[in-house]
């Protein structure tokens, strides 16, 4: 196909096909002439994936440079190849080593996680991210018990279990990384917007004026 009708396909302007090319974020088409060249659905995935990282993922073009650069590289494998999407999508949470409280929030999640035996990397930046919140948690009263966690634990075991099956093996490798943006940041949001409404629900069926325990 011609750019323009990569163009039409993909649903961003040539220019910015154009930038993508010369940023290395997508290969070259073959040239048929001096000033023309053909596309190949190859091309489309790639602007697909590259497209869902800067829109949905909001990731400027050197982190989606890294993504790809992984994705390129057959000899990483896909729990790394997703690993480095994920952290690179992570929201990010400053660590604070000076502060003993931060240290101690930590730890905590240090202790929680070898706990449960997960194998999680020990420069996860989730565990920075979690131990933010055990802190703020902390000062305000609200110190984070095993009894609280539990219930977040098993919903986040049964989520990422879902999800991380959801993840197809074969094929284009690219395929597997906007599955992981579309499951860590479109579908985050759909966690995020469901625990509220379940919230509203049991909230009125508790407090509501046809409260059920009236």
């Amino acid at each position: 196909m011609k750019i323009s009708e990569l163009s039409d396909r993909s649903g961003l302007p040539v220019q910015t096909i154009k930038y993508y090319i010369r940023e290395g974020l997508l290969p070259k088409g073959a040239a048929t002439a001096a000033t023309r060249a053909e596309y190949a659905e190859e091309h489309l995935e790639r602007l697909r994936l590259i497209r869902a990282l800067r829109e949905v993922g909001d990731l400027p073009v050197a982190s989606v440079k890294r993504i790809i650069g992984a994705v390129d590289d057959e000899a990483v494998g896909l729990h790394e190849l997703l690993g480095t999407a994920a952290y690179t999508l992570s929201p990010a949470a400053e660590p604070r080593p000076e502060d003993p409280d931060w240290r101690s929030a930590r730890e905590d999640v240090d202790a929680i996680v070898a706990e449960l035996g997960w194998q999680v990397s020990t420069d996860a930046p989730t565990r920075d991210l979690l131990a933010q919140a055990f802190l703020a948690l902390r000062r305000l009263g609200r110190p984070i018990v095993w009894t609280d966690l539990r219930p977040y634990i098993e919903a986040a075991t049964i989520i990422a279990e879902h999800e991380i099956g959801g993840i197809p093996v074969e094929g284009e490798r690219g395929q597997a990384v906007q599955t992981a943006v579309a499951t860590n940041v479109l579908y985050e949001k759909v966690l995020l917007a469901l625990r509220r409404m379940a919230q509203e629900n049991v909230s009125a069926r508790r407090f509501g004026d046809g409260a059920e325990d009236r």
